[in-house]
């Protein structure tokens, strides 16, 4: 199945997911990328854009990326939930479950060599961790083969402007020199992604 063929089918939403906005935001970015960058739901501005990560936040984002040389249009950009919660509310648990499959199948098609979770929500899901991100962030992660590096979310760099040492941007610019180290090192893709879980039934 191709990134275009599970978008149009991720439009109908599971009954969980009822309460959320009805615009999808599914993702965008190089389809055959290196690295995917996932966030955990849509904000005001993407639900009306239809596009992850185009608020202030994401803003951010594209600068975190420019520091090390990494150019947006080369990186897959999504969130585990693809529908605004009302009030840009965390994702309920329920929320979150019903919208893993789709993020799976996502993650099958683009193949990521290294994901970089963005906040508490995401990186809590692919760690199966209750730490939070103050704790995990920065620890490389291993996640059925794909290096994984949980990051602090944006909209938390943007509360928190300080560039002093040890303050978020200034420990993001560590992870972000991290993270350029590892992708200037990776080699070829290889074959399809298995991805060995009980939570990654088929989709559709």
């Amino acid at each position: 199945m191709t990134l275009s063929e599970l978008e149009a089918r991720a439009a109908i939403k599971p009954p969980a997911l009822a309460d959320l906005s009805d615009q999808l935001v599914f993702g965008d970015g190089d389809p055959d990328a290196d690295l995917m960058v996932i966030g955990e739901a849509p904000g005001e501005e993407e639900d009306l854009s239809g596009r992850p990560f185009v608020g202030r936040a994401g803003q951010l984002l594209d600068r975190v990326l420019a520091s090390v040389d990494i150019d947006r249009a080369d990186v897959y950009v999504t969130n585990m939930v693809k529908f605004r919660p009302p009030g840009n509310r965390n994702p309920k648990p329920e929320e979150i479950a019903a919208s893993v499959p789709l993020l799976l199948e996502q993650i099958r098609c683009v193949r990521p060599q290294v994901i970089a979770t963005l906040g508490n929500v995401p990186t809590q899901w692919f760690l199966d961790s209750k730490e939070g991100i103050t704790r995990l962030r920065g620890r490389w992660a291993d996640w059925h083969g794909i290096r994984l590096l949980p990051l602090y979310h944006p909209a938390y760099l943007l509360r928190n402007p300080s560039r002093e040492a040890g303050s978020p941007k200034w420990e993001t610019w560590q992870d972000m020199k991290s993270l350029k180290a590892v992708l200037a090192d990776l080699g070829p893709k290889r074959g399809p992604l298995v991805i060995d879980t009980a939570a990654a039934t088929p989709l559709f």
